[in-house]
């Protein structure tokens, strides 16, 4: 079926129609109204008129446009490809294709720089502190920090106590010896322990709470320490540590298994 054009229209030079009349002429041709086109292929109605008055600025740009075309034609029983072809050559044409390398090139994301990673080294900080810990507790080492520190030898035990006497009562005051006050400093506190009955894990400071050593002290083995003002000392397992203070015997420390903390000057012990 051709198409012809009245005398009145504005006729292209190769005798066609516009796009736009070529779908009006077609559609009522057919015996469409707008309506049923509108409802037939869901384009909106306003948008028919402008089209069928070649008017596609209310498309909203080429790729709807050519999409509105085709589904018009295709209804109204026109070729879509001639139409698109006309639509392209009236109104520039297909935009051309942007090169792909160049544009590859702009969007390619860069690396970013690699920072340090603070969290593994926190993570391997911790663990060498707990590999030293467990280190000294379980091997016997022990850590020296200086300070007067005198190590002995597991032979050298102080004196005896005295034994009681039966129905003589208990003196509560600590017992001394006199080869140990003898060899004791009068200007000085002087604290020797002893793990008599099994191994106790100790620390030792002076006045200024300066480590004078800690670590595990192993059954029969002494740590003398000594300073001019205080002593502070930290027991694991109090029940099985002999104490000397100034050259006296301190008793009852505490129970196997319980820790103990102690400080001691130049006048003490006042009782053991």
């Amino acid at each position: 079926m051709s198409i012809g054009n009245s005398p009145a229209d504005d006729v292209p030079a190769d005798d066609r129609p516009s796009v736009g009349r070529a779908l009006q002429q077609a559609r009522i041709s057919a015996g469409l109204t707008v309506d049923e086109i509108s409802s037939t292929t869901r384009v909106r109605i306003p948008i028919v008129h402008a089209i069928e008055q070649d008017d596609f600025s209310r498309c909203g740009g080429h790729v709807y446009a050519r999409g509105h075309i085709r589904v018009l034609a295709q209804t109204v029983g026109l070729d879509a490809t001639e139409l698109l072809a006309q639509y392209a050559a009236e109104h520039g044409g297909r935009p051309s294709p942007t090169p792909a390398a160049p544009l590859f090139e702009a969007e390619r994301i860069r690396p970013e720089p690699r920072r340090p990673n603070w969290t593994a080294a926190m993570v391997a900080a911790i663990v060498a502190v707990v590999g030293f810990v467990g280190f000294t507790l379980f091997n016997g080492g022990t850590k020296s920090s200086g300070g007067s520190v005198a190590a002995e030898s597991p032979s050298a035990k102080p004196p005896a106590s005295p034994k009681k006497v039966p129905g003589k009562p208990a003196d509560p005051k600590p017992e001394q010896s006199a080869s140990a006050i003898a060899g004791v400093p009068a200007n000085k506190v002087t604290v020797k322990l002893t793990a008599e009955d099994g191994q106790t894990w100790m620390s030792a400071k002076d006045h200024n709470g300066k480590l004078l050593e800690e670590g595990v002290l192993k059954q029969g083995d002494s740590k003398t320490f000594t300073d001019s003002k205080r002593i502070d000392l930290v027991l694991g397992n109090a029940g099985v540590v002999q104490l000397f203070v100034n050259g006296k015997e301190v008793k009852n420390l505490g129970d196997d298994g319980q820790v103990q903390r102690l400080s001691y000057t130049k006048g003490d012990p006042v009782a053991g």
